[in-house]
């Protein structure tokens, strides 16, 4: 007889909890921040004791490890589901830019200021290029033939970021440049540095994008 795939009430239960762990890790994390994640602070709110908890996690390592894995693929999930239909690259920056908003804290876990004392594991570096691997095909797409320029020759030989993605170094250097410029302004928008400024971060990201997509008039 084949073994059923179905979750044993144990199981489910089990699942349960730790969806219930992440959803105060993560009201934690909006109150305090990831630095000051707490399973003893968790377990109390839950109303259990703490060694009760590292039952479902090991530790604080294993639960931020859990949190980053799943913004990292809700993230990775929305960018390729855009890329498949052909989404363009405004389309992509979009995409991240609607999934930042939807949830500023869950951005800043993965793209924030590092939690003190702790590593990510590779299977984390895996996903990331996921999402890098999207926006390489889609400037790949957009512009195959980049003039060569001495970073962009740099990053012939350092390309660990994107993975085995086979773009041309001309093409990471633009690639590059659109990631690092899309989240600075992301960034200042969602820390709340464009507060009080008088303009719309809308725009100013569009007005970014057109530049780096050689539209801005």
């Amino acid at each position: 007889m084949a073994k059923s795939d179905a979750a044993t009430p144990r199981e489910r239960y089990r699942a349960q909890v730790r969806a219930e762990i992440k959803q105060h890790a993560w009201e934690q994390i909006a109150t305090a921040g990831a630095s000051a994640l707490s399973l003893n602070a968790i377990a109390k709110r839950m109303g259990v004791s703490g060694p009760a908890l590292y039952r479902y996690f090991a530790g604080r390592d294993e639960l931020i490890t859990e949190l980053i894995r799943d913004a990292y693929r809700s993230l990775a999930d929305a960018v390729h589901a855009a890329a498949v239909t052909g989404a363009d690259l405004a389309a992509l920056a979009h995409v991240l830019r609607d999934w930042a908003l939807a949830d500023p804290h869950r951005y800043f876990l993965i793209y924030g200021t590092p939690v003190p004392g702790y590593h990510a594991p590779d299977e984390i570096t895996g996903i990331s290029q996921e999402i890098m691997a999207d926006l390489l095909t889609a400037w790949t797409d957009f512009e195959p033939d980049v003039p060569a320029s001495p970073f962009a020759a740099h990053l012939a030989d350092h390309r660990d970021w994107a993975g085995d993605h086979p773009a041309p170094p001309g093409v990471l250097r633009r690639a590059l440049a659109f990631w690092t410029r899309l989240h600075g302004v992301l960034s200042l928008e969602l820390a709340g540095h464009f507060t009080g400024m008088g303009f719309d971060p809308a725009l100013l990201f569009r007005a970014e994008l057109d530049g780096l997509v050689g539209r801005e008039g």
